[in-house]
């Protein structure tokens, strides 16, 4: 089956407030077996929903809607849903009791605008909303010739994952015995997408040629993530296809490849620091801290960070971290002398086990021909030796950071497993 997703509301359009309800949807639809093959969005206009109404119910199997269910008079999605199903609102009584049952739990006086969110279409079912005062609605149709399903739901995200998840999603499931979308995402970092996708050459070795598979590669400031989708009548088929798929991807990319999960590169690494009983310490100076803050963004990053050192100028990095300022003065502050020294004085000063520094040009401004906007020196320390590797990341002044603090990550990594880098 196939899926379009429909959001509407003029502050969607304006960038006002970002879309989120479309990735939750779009996820939980593949979940059941609904292939999501176009999202919408319009803003509150009676001429414009109703044209993207029926351009989904040609092509989908499956129309989920959210916006436009609230009591203000810019809320017009059931009047235009009553118009393309030919149907009229009407009171349920059920609804007007669950409205009037949260309104005096939350001390609400009872307005007029609460009880016309009790009105629904007649021709639909509806999906309480035990959150809220906007109900679901949902209706079986033949429309342009086609079956399919059709459900509006609130555009606030709470209340529209409640009604999604505890009643449209069973209901949906039902009737999608044999028709299977499964998902693989592989992580990859430290290399560009062109790169990757030289290593991994004929998409086919992957896919197959059945057309059961696709591969699509997602690049990001962090680096690319590797998505497999298959669509399969057997869950167990499906499951074996990715498998063999994920397999070629890990011989092909190797070990740019630091996840196959949802765990992000700076909760791998707390893994392994966990196992390994290593204590860290890092010190910063272009991240300006953004390391640190990734690093304890992990629930139990106590039991190996133990101290964060932002050491912006250079007198800083000579008081706090004992970098001789002759380093500074000889090969300047950008270096892998002086991202060595970091390293190693963060390591010293922290009497820890590890440690991780970094130094670079986040610009706009301070480069130079010798040393551009976008160098990065990340230097390592543990008991036995100190090192450094160099990067030239580019990008504007965040994306920098977020790629400076990538690379820190990924070369923690490779050392705690032992990979070479």
């Amino acid at each position: 089956m196939t899926g379009t997703i429909i959001t509407i509301g003029d502050e969607l359009l304006i960038g006002q407030v970002i879309n989120t309800n479309q990735a939750f949807i779009a996820e939980q639809l593949n979940g059941v077996g609904v292939y999501v093959t176009s999202m919408v969005t319009v803003g509150d206009n009676e001429s414009d929903i109703l044209a993207a109404f029926h351009e989904a119910a040609i092509h989908a199997d499956v129309v989920c809607v959210t916006g436009g269910l609230g009591p203000t008079h810019d809320d017009i999605t059931k009047t235009v849903v009553c118009k393309f199903f030919y149907t009229e609102l009407v009171m349920n009584e059920d609804v007007l009791a669950t409205v009037r049952a949260l309104m005096n739990r939350r001390n609400i006086p009872w307005l007029p605008s609460a009880e016309a969110q009790a009105m629904v279409p007649r021709s639909c079912t509806v999906l309480p909303n035990s959150v809220g005062t906007a109900p679901g609605m949902m209706f079986r149709h033949t429309r342009h010739g086609k079956k399919g399903y059709f459900v509006v739901l609130p555009g606030v995200p709470a209340e529209m994952k409640q009604i999604m998840t505890e009643h449209f999603l069973p209901l949906l499931a039902k009737g999608q015995k044999g028709n299977v979308v499964r998902h693989l995402t592989l992580k990859t970092t430290g290399i560009p997408e062109s790169l990757l996708a030289q290593k991994i050459g004929d998409v086919a070795s992957v896919t197959g040629t059945d057309g059961t598979m696709t591969l699509a590669f997602l690049p990001g400031p962090r680096g690319t993530r590797l998505r497999v989708t298959v669509r399969e009548s057997d869950a167990a088929r499906a499951d074996e296809k990715l498998a063999a798929a994920g397999a070629v991807l890990q011989a092909k990319a190797g070990a740019f490849i630091y996840s196959s999960g949802s765990e992000d590169l700076e909760e791998l690494v707390g893994i392994l620091l966990r196992q390994k009983k290593l204590k860290i310490a890092v010190a910063e100076s272009c991240t300006g801290g953004y390391l640190a803050h990734r690093i304890t963004n992990v629930s139990g990053a106590s039991d190996y960070f133990m101290r964060g050192y932002v050491t912006y100028s250079n007198e800083a990095k000579i008081d706090e971290l004992g970098v001789p300022a002759v380093l500074i003065e000889t090969h300047g502050a950008v270096s892998s002398e002086v991202a060595a020294a970091m390293a190693a004085g963060a390591r010293e000063t922290a009497k820890v086990d590890i440690a991780i520094a970094t130094t670079g040009i986040a610009g706009p401004t301070g480069g130079t021909l010798q040393k551009p906007v976008g160098l990065l020196y990340v230097g390592f320390a543990d008991e036995k030796s100190t090192t450094t590797r160099k990067f030239n990341l580019g990008g504007d002044r965040m994306i920098f950071k977020e790629r400076a603090s990538q690379a820190a990550l990924d070369l923690l990594r490779k050392v705690l497993l032992g990979i070479e880098f």
